[in-house]
């Protein structure tokens, strides 16, 4: 797993992947919290990290979209499938790396907030359980892309596809503020709405229902990953 990890670690900043991402992940969050906090002197930090959860969305389909769709592509993928490394251990190994890359930044953006302490009272544990929120829907969204990267083999149907997905969750979340709170299908959406229980963790409630819904839905589209290439290497 671990030289699969170096492998495509080496792989974001080889190419121009990684260098982008970082750079327009890093600039993006700068100007936000240049108009959300630091030009106001607040540290509010609600807005800032919901933006963040979005823009999450749109780009991490752009990191994910060559893991595997690239191997299939130049035909490399077979080399993957006869290596000496078990395919959940490939897979995991992907996605570190990927999250690897993210995870950097969303805490190099996060320290922003430093920034405000000369100026106004700083919520540090609630500037943690932001962080570890953005975190927890970065290792969601990574899996949903690693899983749509292994069905395709077009780096660009693996980025489009992704973002619908990760789309559709946060939709649901959305469709839940509308409906009537003694509709039933609330309930239910507000059970799987990526967006409902990222609002708990950016209120300073941690739950650990909502980090166990996290854990257990990038888990399942990693396994579906795994069976996807499971199949594969037998036909």
């Amino acid at each position: 797993m671990l030289a699969i990890y170096k492998r495509e670690l080496r792989s974001y900043f080889k190419g121009a992947i990684g260098f982008v991402f970082l750079t327009v992940y890093l600039v993006i969050a700068a100007i936000v919290f240049a108009y959300s906090n630091l030009f106001a002197m607040s540290s509010h930090m609600t807005s800032f990290f919901t933006f963040m959860l979005l823009f999450s969305g749109i780009a991490l389909p752009l990191l994910t979209m060559k893991s595997f769709s690239e191997e299939r592509k130049t035909k490399t993928e077979q080399l993957l499938l006869t290596a000496p490394v078990s395919l959940p251990a490939m897979v995991f190994g992907k996605f570190l790396a990927a999250y690897t890359v993210f995870g950097g930044a969303a805490i190099f953006t996060s320290l922003y907030f430093l920034l405000l302490i000369p100026y106004t009272q700083l919520q540090v544990g609630l500037l943690i359980g932001n962080m570890l929120a953005l975190l927890l829907v970065g290792m969601v969204f990574i899996s949903i892309g690693l899983f749509i990267s292994s069905v395709t083999e077009n780096q660009l149907s693996a980025a489009i596809g992704t973002i619908a997905v990760i789309l559709g969750f946060l939709g649901i979340g959305l469709i839940n503020n509308l409906l009537s709170s003694s509709f039933f299908l609330r309930y239910v959406f507000d059970a799987i709405s990526i967006f409902s229980r990222f609002q708990s963790f950016t209120n300073g409630y941690f739950e650990l229902s909502s980090l166990i819904y996290y854990l257990s839905v990038s888990g399942i589209f990693l396994w579906l990953t795994i069976r996807v290439y499971d199949r594969r290497r037998y036909n």
